[in-house]
């Protein structure tokens, strides 16, 4: 008797944990997400890395798979992009300095129909970021981003153009590394 309420227990645990998708880089990514009561799919993930350093795992969630970078931005749906800090060598200042560079590098460098919306978003970046940390971009279509610190709500930034904007840091034509973009696209 004691063995079956063993095997059940522990039957019981193995349902009950959630279900990875990937293991990237010692961070394990899920099959689901669910920012906000918005339920998004595991589509793709990969590694930032800039001189041999890997900086954080960067992943995609939809409500479908997508290849496309242009359906992600411009499509009705939401979406989210999951940073995972992976290197204690990411700090708020050094954080804050790559997002600007990247929305320079997504708007083509004309960031002033968006200067206010970034400004806002930044404060998300404010507080000491240390290896572990997790932050989760919520892209909701009419509505802006809702950014999360480890599970907590930061800010939330209005805007559209804001919005696909903030994408195309990782998804755009020009984005913060192509090959970070190409593994969020395409799942393994």
């Amino acid at each position: 008797m004691k063995k079956q309420l063993l095997v059940l227990a522990a039957l019981a645990a193995m349902s009950s944990s959630s279900v990875s998708a990937k293991e990237i880089s010692g961070v394990e990514i899920p099959e689901t997400i669910s920012p906000e009561q918005q339920v998004l799919h595991f589509n793709g993930a990969g590694v930032r890395s800039k001189f041999f350093v890997d900086l954080y795992v960067g992943s995609l969630f939809t409500t479908a798979k997508m290849d496309s970078a242009t359906k992600v931005m411009e499509g009705d749906q939401p979406a989210a992009i999951r940073l995972n800090i992976t290197s204690g060598m990411i700090t708020s200042e050094k954080m804050t300095k790559a997002m600007i560079e990247g929305f320079e590098r997504a708007t083509h460098g004309d960031v002033s129909p968006i200067e206010g919306s970034i400004k806002d978003f930044m404060s998300a970046f404010s507080e000491p970021i240390v290896e572990g940390d997790q932050f989760t971009l919520l892209s909701i279509p009419g509505k802006g981003v809702v950014t999360f610190k480890n599970g907590k709500q930061q800010s939330v930034t209005q805007g559209d153009t804001f919005r696909k904007a903030l994408l195309g840091v990782w998804l755009g034509d020009d984005p913060t590394d192509d090959d970070l973009k190409e593994d969020m696209l395409h799942a393994d």
